[in-house]
């Protein structure tokens, strides 16, 4: 049996990736205390139930329940159960704007005030976050968008396969919080200063040769591919299946646009599944 557990922020669109899990043939549960794990699941192996995929929404709107989740991948882990942990969240400005727009209050808010609930639930949701397989921020994914990024992770042909969520953005806008890697590459001379370049972006074979041609950028994808693919290894014999990098440069038009998409195309070809998005474009 394929097991999934999604949880994470409140307001970061558990409901949402629940719905989309229904779509790819999974049988859905949601707000489920974690300590009712082990039945759900045996009652779901029981003889005459057709179930090899089952996933389990669990969140602090258990309240007191959520405390057992740490016990439950723990009884999984001895009961040799396949299951993937998948943690959603999103800034704090986004969650907030979610939070008015329903016009509902934060569970974990006693005053009322939503950043407080925040806070306090960012602050209880570490461990679990830290145990997760995959972490989506949910700030700029569509419904289609969280289909295709949970297809991508659960598809069968693809659940032994290391993949990579290889991102550009621009400092100016904040570094994004899903990050597991941010590369600043500013040290790259900038196409933003060559008149012909200004208004392109690292889509663009003319932008893509500029910054590609420095020795200094051919150095730097060398180094960073051979360091990241040594580590593969390692991720993987901690349960990590999933690295989210991200490529930075000042305005996440040119340099982290050309570069994110140079070491994509590298991860591709060396047969890892990639997820490539350009947030600030």
């Amino acid at each position: 049996m394929e097991v999934v557990i999604v949880t994470g922020l409140s307001g970061a669109g558990k409901t949402q990736a629940m719905n989309c899990l229904e779509d790819l043939g999974f049988f859905c549960i949601d707000n489920m205390p974690p300590a009712l794990t082990d039945s759900v699941l045996r009652l779901a192996q029981a003889e005459g139930n057709d179930i090899d995929k089952i996933a389990l929404a669990q969140d602090l709107r258990g309240r007191k329940f959520f405390s057992d989740i740490a016990k439950t991948l723990k009884s999984l882990d001895n009961q040799h159960i396949n299951y993937k942990v998948i943690y959603l969240e999103a800034a704090d400005s986004i969650l907030i704007r979610r939070y008015n727009e329903t016009r509902r209050s934060h569970p974990l808010s006693k005053s009322g005030n939503v950043r407080e609930g925040i806070a306090i639930e960012r602050k209880l949701l570490e461990d679990i976050r830290k145990r997760a397989d995959y972490i989506i921020d949910t700030q700029n994914l569509k419904r289609s968008q969280l289909l295709e990024r949970l297809s991508n992770i659960l598809s069968e042909d693809k659940l032994s396969t290391f993949s990579f969520n290889i991102s550009s953005f621009g400092y100016k806008k904040g570094i994004p919080a899903e990050a597991d890697v941010v590369v600043d590459v500013r040290f790259i001379p900038n196409p933003y200063y060559v008149k012909s370049l200004k208004n392109l972006t690292g889509n663009n074979r003319k932008v893509q040769n500029y910054v590609m041609r420095h020795d200094i950028t051919k150095f730097f994808i060398k180094s960073f591919v051979a360091m990241i693919e040594g580590l593969v290894d390692a991720y993987q014999k901690e349960g990590k299946y999933s690295l989210n990098i991200a490529f930075g440069c000042t305005g996440g038009q040119h340099r982290s646009v050309t570069l994110a998409n140079e070491v994509a195309g590298i991860f591709e070809r060396g047969s890892y599944h990639v997820n490539l998005e350009h947030r600030d474009l």
